[in-house]
């Protein structure tokens, strides 16, 4: 008969090691994942001195002293010199008593083992293990060690180069913003100033709205309710030019509003909707657009009953040919799929003379995605 498990049984000692091994590195993750830097070293040093267990512990970039952590702190001063050292050879280097000159009384540092730490096949810096005496287990598990750094150092700037990426797919986006939407509104504002003050007033600062949210500055993602604010003040001045001739219906569930979406995700969706569905159409058009709770997913619709496209046309846009993609489809497909993954790319519904459907799915919680 088998003895029931206890809550109090902790496993075997090898069992609690391996624990705190992994909660060290864990512990040392998220501020590695930021990037080789002086905070981020200094946050998770400590860390990774727990898993070596060595008498100090020291990280640096290729040239600098970032963080030391343990017994010997005089020794710092050195670390820039091993650095470089183990950067132009560019492999783990054993350092003995001789390159660590020391007139400190019982002090137990005598050795160091100095490996690199490379991100994309360059050395970004070293970590730095101190010892009294070198032993090949100690240098195994330095390597160990500095290759994991490496590879959390090697996530950071994955992360980094995702957001360069979308930061460019946001600025591209920006840069096709129609020009004869801007004159047109403008104008559209002037032939009211005399006829209608107020309302020319009101259209002034949605417009003025409308510009101030489109180049803002700061952000990967918004909420819905703000790029569904942006869209509407589209809408307006759009309908100020148009008149009864473009239609609006917008249908949208309170519960999805603060779903967090790439920037400048769904304005385009309606500005395509008015300038390839409903400009060309002879006595105008209407456009739905609607947000509905599904689950774990928010799915958003911008439907117009316009002159349709080619499909083969919007497969190509969406397959990255920019002469084809002249108002971003493919650049708001490409940043919801590095945002959620592939199976969150547009779905495009159009056939000429039928109109178009866009379909955008979003989870309604994504890891790393916040407004």
């Amino acid at each position: 008969m088998s003895r029931p498990w206890r809550r109090r049984h902790l496993g075997t000692e090898a069992d609690r090691a391996t624990f705190r091994t992994l909660h060290s590195a864990s512990l040392a993750s998220p501020a590695l994942r930021e990037g080789l830097t002086r905070d981020s070293a200094e946050r998770s040093i400590r860390h990774l001195h727990a898993l070596l267990g060595s008498p100090a512990l020291a990280l640096t970039d290729t040239a600098e002293t970032l963080a030391w952590h343990g017994g010997g702190q005089h020794h710092a001063d050195q670390c820039p010199g091993l650095a470089v050292a183990t950067v132009e050879r560019g492999s783990t280097r054993m350092f003995d008593r001789g390159d660590l000159p020391c007139d400190v009384p019982g002090c137990l540092i005598r050795t160091a083992i100095v490996s690199p730490l490379v991100v994309e096949e360059r050395v970004v810096g070293t970590l730095q293990v101190f010892a009294a005496h070198p032993t090949a287990g100690l240098a195994r598990a330095a390597d160990e060690v500095s290759t994991w750094v490496s590879a959390q150092l090697d996530l950071a700037e994955l992360d980094a180069s995702r957001t360069r990426l979308m930061e460019a797919e946001v600025r591209a986006l920006r840069a096709q913003i129609s020009p004869h939407f801007i004159y047109n509104s403008l104008g559209a504002i002037a032939s009211f100033v005399r006829t209608d003050p107020d309302r020319a007033r009101e259209l002034l600062l949605e417009f003025a709205d409308f510009t101030r949210y489109s180049f803002r500055r700061h952000g990967e993602y918004t909420t819905l309710a703000e790029e569904l604010r942006s869209v509407e003040r589209y809408l307006l001045l759009e309908q100020a030019r148009f008149g009864d001739r473009l239609r609006v219906t917008l249908r949208i569930a309170p519960e999805v509003l603060p779903v967090a979406v790439p920037f400048l995700c769904i304005q385009p969706l309606v500005e395509n909707a008015v300038r390839h569905g409903l400009e060309a159409a002879e006595g105008g058009g209407h456009i739905r657009i609607v947000a509905r709770d599904q689950g774990q997913e928010c799915v958003i619709e911008v439907e117009d009953d316009g002159v349709g496209e080619d499909p083969d046309i919007v497969r190509r846009a969406l397959a990255g040919d920019a002469a084809l993609d002249s108002i971003g489809l493919g650049n708001v497909d490409s940043r919801l799929r590095n945002a959620f993954g592939d199976d969150f790319g547009l779905v495009v519904e159009t056939a000429q003379g039928a109109g178009t459907k866009v379909v955008v799915r979003v989870p309604k919680f994504a890891p790393g995605v916040h407004a």
